[in-house]
């Protein structure tokens, strides 16, 4: 399988699509790729047996998509985790070299690696970090977005993706910080977060929206 699709498959099941269907849009966004790139991939993975797709309802991950993208989630994890505690990555810089690794790596190595790492249960990010041959759903966490002024929540994970990384490190926001939402803008505007510290910080709603929380 071409590295094109397997980062189509990791982003579906980062995004949810073994639980319920997602639609071309969010891929669109996470893959920042063309809607008409969408749905040419889409096509060719249903045709795999890795996906179904419904007209107007969007796409999910079947049982051998979801154990490939499993696979390709516990290397791309386990890569995380190794270049952050033993290579002194920062957390947003990790997401683009993992991607390279994940690819080349075999379960043999990655068996190897975990095994290396004392077996960590999550990344950098939050995420699950399945077993070999299984296949392990997030928690169903609430995103940011959802939630209402004077919520106090703890950011748990964050999605996998570089720009929402970076972005996330500029403004200061980190797993396992916990917030209050202070003000939420109208029309999808910013939401502005109090930390511990009595900081507040700013966060975009988009961004808000790949932040995934458990209320306090």
């Amino acid at each position: 399988m071409t590295p094109n699709k397997e980062d189509y498959l990791k982003l579906m099941y980062e995004l949810g699509a073994y639980r319920n269907k997602i639609s071309n849009k969010s891929i669109v966004a996470g893959l920042n790729v063309s809607p008409a790139s969408v749905s040419e991939m889409v096509s060719k993975l249903e045709k795999d047996n890795l996906v179904t797709h419904t007209p107007y309802q969007g796409v999910q991950l079947t049982e051998q998509g979801m154990i490939y993208a499993s696979s390709l989630i516990r290397k791309h994890r386990l890569w995380e985790v190794f270049l952050v505690e033993h290579l002194n990555y920062s957390w947003e810089e990790v997401h683009v070299e993992a991607e390279i690794l994940e690819h080349a790596t075999s379960d043999i190595l990655s068996n190897r690696l975990e095994s290396f790492l004392n077996n960590p249960e999550f990344c950098p990010h939050g995420g699950i970090i399945p077993s070999l041959d299984t296949f392990i759903e997030e928690p169903n966490q609430l995103s940011l977005n959802t939630r209402s002024e004077q919520d106090r929540v703890v950011i748990k994970r964050v999605l996998d993706e570089t720009e929402l990384l970076e972005y996330l490190a500029e403004i200061g926001l980190q797993i396992n910080d916990i917030v209050t939402i202070k003000k939420i803008g109208a029309y999808e505007g910013p939401i502005i977060l109090t930390n511990e510290h009595g900081k507040d910080v700013m966060i975009s709603y988009k961004a808000a929206s790949n932040v995934f929380i458990d209320v306090l």
